[in-house]
């Protein structure tokens, strides 16, 4: 549909009141999704492993006294994890948005394309020289992130490149970052404290201190994405008609990789290599809300945020008092769903 002009195939668009109640079912999307989201935050501060319940959540939130175990388990423990777990979700999700954008490929996001591998690389390399600089590990996986998203751009811009030659070339940069991440290991084990958790996509034994400069800038970065909504918009007409309309086709697209990379690299700094979220949720929001980029950047957060706090509450409930990593219970949804892509959508994610 042509955003800018109304049209679909020689069709006018939409009405007035067609368009208000888009509006209308938007709304209540969004809605809905924030309850579900604020939802499934309280179940992740009073559910766990421990024996702490409601009652004493409650308690700890009022300021009463109540039992130290109890305090500290819930402010150190419960309430930094789900804080990171929504900052993660909320940053890969509209990284992906932004991804398949700008690169105009369904199939893209941050995991499939290594723009996490490169971020985690980064990260890992800057712990081996720079032990005591851990506040910096955010700017060390942006950097990481941005690099590879700017190697992904060179070669989507070369003449013929196709979308597959895109996700190609985006699994062979997360086969060499990987082999990277696991050479740092090897030469320097001691790089990375919990690496194993880091590498498989791990919120245990998360901070509040790990979370704050990042939450920081990916809130600050989420607001940013949701202003390319109405240029990205006019990127997905095309870049013949786009031109003609007075975009700057290559800033539009390095821009919105640039965010993508800063979202992606501040997830990856305190959450490790969680995968699949910017793949899955994009294309969740869009059969909600519709390709309105607008409104699938404004959505796209809020239910990125509702997955990651759900899979990580049943990572650490279903096996308690046993854990596994968030991003072993995302990368069972997320495979099967990118299967689901390939065989389902090939036509158009692979032959674009």
């Amino acid at each position: 549909m042509n955003l800018i002009t109304g049209k679909k195939n020689g069709r006018k668009a939409p009405s007035l009141p067609a368009r208000r109640l888009e509006g209308s079912r938007f709304a209540l999307a969004l809605m809905a999704a924030v309850t579900m989201l604020a939802s499934v935050a309280v179940l992740g501060v009073v559910v766990g492993s421990t024996s702490v319940g409601l009652d004493e959540v409650i308690a700890v939130a009022l300021g009463q006294h109540t039992n130290p175990t109890a305090t500290n388990i819930v402010y150190n423990v419960r309430l930094p994890r789900v804080l990171a777990a929504l900052l993660a979700g909320a940053a890969l999700a509209q990284a992906g948005v932004l991804i398949q954008a700008a690169l105009d490929n369904p199939l893209a996001s941050p995991n499939v394309i290594g723009v996490n591998a490169g971020a985690g690389f980064f990260v890992l390399l800057f712990m081996c020289l720079f032990p005591n600089l851990f506040a910096l590990v955010p700017v060390a996986a942006f950097f990481g992130a941005l690099v590879v998203a700017g190697l992904i751009f060179a070669i989507s811009s070369l003449a013929g490149s196709s979308r597959l030659t895109v996700v190609l070339a985006g699994m062979a940069f997360t086969a060499i970052f990987t082999a990277g991440m696991n050479t740092v290991l090897i030469v320097n084990p001691d790089a990375y404290v919990g690496a194993s958790g880091f590498l498989t996509g791990g919120l245990s034994g998360v901070k509040l201190s790990d979370v704050i400069l990042p939450g920081c800038a990916i809130c600050a970065t989420l607001v940013l994405g949701l202003l390319q909504g109405r240029r990205l918009n006019l990127l997905s007409l095309g870049d013949q008609q786009a031109h003609s309309l007075g975009l700057d086709i290559r800033k539009t697209r390095l821009m919105a990789l640039a965010t993508a990379a800063v979202l992606a690299g501040c997830a990856v700094s305190f959450a490790g290599l969680v995968g699949f979220v910017g793949l899955i949720v994009p294309h969740a929001v869009r059969s909600l809300v519709g390709h309105d980029n607008r409104r699938v950047l404004a959505m796209a957060p809020v239910l990125g945020g509702f997955l990651v706090c759900l899979c990580d509450l049943l990572a650490r409930t279903l096996f308690s008092p046993y854990e596994i990593p968030v991003g072993i219970v995302l990368s069972l949804l997320g495979g099967p769903f990118f299967i689901y892509l390939v065989l389902i959508k090939g036509k158009v994610g692979l032959n674009g």
